[in-house]
């Protein structure tokens, strides 16, 4: 019933550590033998995840895809082929980034089509992208006129509370209307900005189509809130068992294993093989 697998990688599919376990790698490879898709959905760079594609055997290989930047780019994975790009209006984001930039707290992250840019890196928030594989070029002045031939993808800000990155989505909409953002809250320390319309879920739904696949036949698996929109658009929405409560009340399904513990084998076990 089910032909594609669009998935949600860190805290999802990764462990803690941003390790891909076994036991996932191998339930990926033997749902993609049924010739059920999978596909990452990440709010990440797709340069970032490319041996874990490696790993499941996926990389570079025709007729396979990814989502990456919160829908904002679909590629098909032989030479990272872009299909569909989503990219930020200059004004809007530089209104956004501008916001992040006055902010001494927030690691502000500025993700083009294929690099990731950061003003005011700070040491959590690089050591969590070290570990994930996360490559990126830190901004030494806050000139954004350097993106203005660039396709910037999204923008987004480190910061250490949810009321931090609450009152960085207020200052930002005070900057940039509202009704051209599309805000989520990723990792327990993210807030996102895409613009608007465009999300995991539209996405989802956009590869879909290209593939003639309905949205009743695709399952998507996640943890957090830019998670919700992919999970309200598919066939099957599941939660990892350590998903946040709001995706847990989205969810179809939810699994008793959490990330750390072989949850999307758990997925694939009980509704694909």
């Amino acid at each position: 019933m089910y032909k594609m697998i669009v998935c949600d990688l860190d805290e999802t599919l990764m462990n803690d550590d941003g390790t891909l376990s076994e036991k996932n790698a191998a339930a990926i490879q033997a749902a993609a033998a049924k010739g059920v898709y999978f596909v990452p959905n990440s709010g990440r760079s797709y340069t970032s995840f490319q041996n874990d594609l490696e790993t499941i055997g996926l990389r570079d290989q025709p007729h396979q895809y990814s989502i990456s930047y919160n829908g904002g780019l679909i590629l098909e994975n032989k030479d990272n082929r872009p299909l569909a790009v989503n990219a930020m209006t200059y004004e809007v984001a530089k209104g956004v980034f501008e916001a992040g930039i006055a902010n001494q707290q927030a690691a502000t992250h500025v993700y083009t089509q294929d690099t990731l840019y950061i003003y005011n890196p700070v040491p959590s928030d690089s050591d969590y992208l070290q570990n994930r594989g996360v490559t990126f070029t830190t901004m030494t002045t806050p000139d954004f006129e350097q993106f203005k031939t660039m396709n910037v993808m999204k923008i987004i800000m480190a910061l250490p509370t949810m009321t931090d990155r609450k009152q960085m989505r207020a200052d930002v909409e005070a900057i940039v209307d509202p009704s051209k953002l599309a805000v989520t809250y990723s990792s327990d320390r993210y807030v996102e900005f895409n613009p608007a319309g465009v999300d995991k879920g539209t996405a989802a739904v956009q590869l879909g189509k290209l593939l003639g696949i309905t949205a009743d036949e695709i399952i998507a698996a996640g943890d957090n809130s830019n998670d919700l929109p992919m999970l309200k658009a598919v066939g099957l929405p599941v939660s990892v068992a350590n998903g946040i409560d709001a995706v847990k009340a989205a969810a179809k399904y939810v699994t008793v294993a959490d990330n750390n513990h072989d949850a999307l084998a758990e997925v694939i076990n009980k509704f694909i093989l």
